[in-house]
């Protein structure tokens, strides 16, 4: 008796510490930072107005994507009574979006700012930042998401 008393508690053991190794893992990789913006493929790192270029194109279809969202959140905002219950979860999903476009776009401009400089001072220009602020095409409301502190 003591002996199959003993034998399911080492099993319970062994489950309990399978449970935690897998515990630990999944939340290792849910905490895990990870960037939204892609690295570019087939691109060199010393091509740097190419780069400019990949990241400006992300960024305006990354634009076009948060001018959607906002427009459905804008109608989940104005028309709450169409969509029901329903409606509330697909609101906050919304809004998710856009805080996440938000964010994806301001990193999109560091990565942007970052490659313009660096083409600049690869052709052996004297950097000018009001013109390279000048010449990007996606501007920012802050003027701190434009500047690349540390980089």
């Amino acid at each position: 008796m003591t002996l199959l008393i003993y034998d399911s508690k080492k099993s319970i053991e062994k489950a309990l510490k399978v449970f935690s190794l897998f515990l630990t893992i999944s939340i290792l990789s849910a905490c895990a930072q990870m960037s939204s913006v892609a690295a570019p493929v087939g691109i060199s790192n010393n091509d740097h107005d190419a780069l400019v270029k990949y990241y400006e194109d992300i960024g305006r279809e990354t634009k076009a994507r948060l001018r959607e969202n906002k427009k459905i959140l804008k109608e989940y905002e104005a028309h709450p009574y169409y969509f029901g219950r329903q409606g509330l979860e697909a609101q906050s999903h919304a809004t998710a979006n856009v805080r996440e476009y938000e964010k994806t776009l301001r990193e999109i401009q560091i990565h942007a700012d970052f490659h313009r400089k660096m083409a600049l001072e690869q052709k052996g220009k004297v950097i000018n930042k009001a013109k390279a602020n000048q010449d990007r095409e996606l501007t920012s409301k802050s003027p701190e998401s434009s500047v690349n502190n540390g980089l």
